[in-house]
């Protein structure tokens, strides 16, 4: 996506909860999405699906995107989830069991893993990069992680597996 025909106002606008801006920043994204959807998708009906979906979280999640650099990049990796889902779903893509995965993962170079562990962590929402960052990464414990969040150590369990889920789907991809 051409970060360019964002401005950081715009950005920062939308960010913070503006619903004009929210609504011009899905308008200045769309063709971008639209346009990767279908290079990512098997069929056009799937990136349209895909391209509508990716609209929809940007507009839920609009909030917890840290930086305007980090947009296209987050937008891309919902694009590319959105076309797998929809593959899987109509059978088209086979599920990567956890053999496979350690496999894919095992056969990079050790600069470009750390390159795509940084991507990983950056394209994961907020409140799910948080919890995973302070267990995976600061070595903190479950009740140290829900104390300092203010949340209940199930919600932190849930959210440190679902970072993890979508932090391997996006590393094997």
């Amino acid at each position: 996506m051409s970060a360019a025909a964002i401005s950081p106002d715009l950005f920062e606008a939308a960010r913070l909860g503006d619903p004009k801006a929210i609504a011009r920043l899905l308008q200045t994204a769309q063709p971008d999405i639209r346009r990767y959807a279908r290079a990512t998708c098997r069929s056009s009906a799937d990136a349209e699906d895909a391209a509508q979906e990716t609209l929809w979280i940007l507009f839920r999640h609009v909030g917890t995107i840290r930086s305007l650099l980090a947009l296209s990049a987050w937008l891309f990796s919902v694009v590319r989830r959105e076309c797998l889902r929809l593959a899987r779903k109509a059978g088209l893509a086979p599920a990567i069991d956890e053999s496979e995965a350690e496999a894919v993962l095992l056969a990079r170079r050790e600069a470009d893993l750390r390159i795509d562990v940084a991507a990983a962590f950056e394209a994961l929402p907020s409140h799910y990069r948080d919890v995973a960052l302070m267990r995976d990464v600061k070595e903190m414990t479950i009740d140290e992680i829900a104390e300092a969040l203010d949340v209940t150590r199930q919600t932190v369990k849930a959210r440190l597996h679902r970072a993890r889920a979508l932090m391997r789907e996006y590393l094997t991809r």
